[in-house]
């Protein structure tokens, strides 16, 4: 028996307000960046950073963050708003070990990437998630604010209307594979998925809007899952 760990954010009211959009949607792009990277020979390490530039972008949009997005990343002030490491390892156990090992690269001290589960480099028939998220925690808001070198980065004011806000993660279960990787997570995804399933729309659906998330598609049946075919969206 294999573990599975999926998280899924959705709003209360079933639809997104454009503020809750903007952070969904820039977690979503810090997943696709991930799964754009995904094959044998990338960095773990590498992976995380290119989410934390999707999340730290999104917050520009915003008005959270301000300045050089180069610059603020080169800070660290990605470990405010993703402080947790990527994903895990997973497999017989859900945050499956092996991920710092002798003769494979130790873990960072940096913030952010010291939450890191590991720094290993991909290699075909790893399983892992992939949950990049974005969180408002007040404890690393305030430190923020209080540190000239993340400060300078950031709108108090936009900081102090999002205190309450909580945060979003997607987290999806995927297999490193020769050519790339497979998904086995199919869980509603874009902001059109998410909003159609909780007005009560048809799972899985008729048409694969993100292929590019590649979803192995299934369904239950008869006790367990059988996989089926959602064509892509043109």
């Amino acid at each position: 028996c294999y573990c599975s760990d999926i998280t899924c954010t959705m709003p209360v009211g079933g639809t997104f307000s454009p503020d809750q959009r903007i952070v969904y949607e820039g977690v979503l792009e810090a997943q696709r960046a991930v799964f754009g990277m995904l094959r044998p020979g990338t960095s773990w390490t590498a992976c995380h950073l290119a989410a934390e530039r999707e999340v730290l972008r999104s917050l520009k949009k915003l008005g959270v963050v301000v300045g050089d997005l180069d610059e603020a990343q080169g800070a660290a002030l990605g470990g405010v708003f993703l402080p947790c490491g990527l994903g895990h390892f997973i497999g017989i156990d859900t945050h499956d070990v092996g991920g710092y090992l002798p003769a494979y690269p130790e873990r960072s001290t940096r913030a952010g990437l010291r939450k890191l589960r590991t720094a290993r480099v991909l290699a075909p028939g790893m399983c892992l998630t992939v949950e990049p998220g974005c969180y408002f925690i007040d404890a690393l808001l305030d430190r923020a604010l209080k540190d000239p070198a993340h400060a300078k980065f950031l709108d108090a004011s936009r900081v102090a209307a999002f205190r309450g806000f909580g945060g979003v993660r997607l987290e999806d279960v995927i297999v490193v594979t020769a050519g790339g990787f497979e998904n086995f997570t199919t869980c509603p995804r874009t902001v059109a998925e998410v909003e159609a399933v909780t007005a009560g729309g048809a799972w899985p659906p008729a048409v694969d809007a993100a292929p590019d998330l590649k979803r192995r598609w299934a369904r239950f049946e008869g006790g367990g899952l059988v996989d089926v075919v959602v064509p892509a969206g043109a």
